[in-house]
C-alpha cells in the first residue's frame, strides 16, 4: 500500500545507475531506504488497525442491507426496524448458550464466552441508550443502502440514526463519535 520505499529505492537506483546493491550500512542512501522501510511499516500497521475498527459498522450495514433487500427496497416502518435490532442484538446468543452449556461445572468462563457475554451485553446498552444503524424510515435513504457494496467510504452517503429501545429516533451523523 505504502510506495515510500518504492520511491527510495527507485531515486537511489537513478542515482548509482541501477547499482542499489552495493550500499555501505551507514551510508545516507541506506540510511534513506532504512527510514522509508519503518513508514511503510508503520503505515500499513495502522491501516489495518483502521479497517480491524471500521469492520463492524461495516457488518452492521451489510446485516441491514440484506433486511432492506428482503423487503423489497422499501423504506421500513419503526416497529420492524426495533424487531431487527433486536435480532441483530441478540444473535449471538445461541452460541453463547452452547459453549455456556459445553462448559463443566465449577470451570471458569472460556475466552470465547467472555467475548461474546460482553460483545451482547455491550450491543444490549447500546440499544437502551439509542441504537446507531442507517435510516431505515426515508425513501432516498433505502434507495443509497440498498446499493451500499461494502466499502466504507460510501457509508458516509447515508443519513444515520440513533433509536433507542424506548423508540426514540434521534439523527446521527457519520462517523461516529464514542461508539
Amino acid at each position: 500500500m505504502a510506495k515510500t520505499l518504492e520511491k527510495a529505492r527507485k531515486q537511489i537506483a537513478k542515482k548509482r545507475n541501477g547499482a542499489i546493491d552495493a550500499l555501505h550500512e551507514r551510508s545516507r542512501d541506506s540510511k534513506r531506504l532504512h527510514r522509508a522501510q519503518i513508514r511503510d511499516d508503520r503505515l500499513d500497521k495502522l491501516a489495518v488497525t483502521r479497517r480491524k475498527k471500521d469492520k463492524p459498522l461495516l457488518a452492521r450495514a451489510a446485516f441491514f442491507q440484506e433486511f432492506l433487500r428482503e423487503n423489497g427496497d422499501k423504506a421500513l416502518e419503526l416497529d420492524a426496524i426495533q424487531a431487527k435490532i433486536t435480532e441483530f442484538v441478540h444473535q449471538y446468543d445461541e452460541e453463547y448458550d452452547e459453549i455456556k452449556k459445553a462448559r463443566r461445572a465449577g470451570r471458569p468462563a472460556s475466552t470465547r464466552e467472555d467475548l461474546l457475554r460482553m460483545k451482547v451485553t455491550a450491543l444490549e446498552k447500546e440499544y437502551r441508550d439509542g441504537f446507531y444503524l442507517p435510516d431505515l424510515t426515508t425513501e432516498a435513504n433505502a434507495l443509497v443502502l440498498s446499493r451500499f457494496e461494502g466499502s466504507w467510504p460510501y457509508l458516509a452517503n447515508l443519513a444515520w440514526v440513533k433509536i433507542s429501545a424506548a423508540g426514540n429516533v434521534k439523527p446521527s451523523s457519520f462517523p461516529p463519535q464514542g461508539l
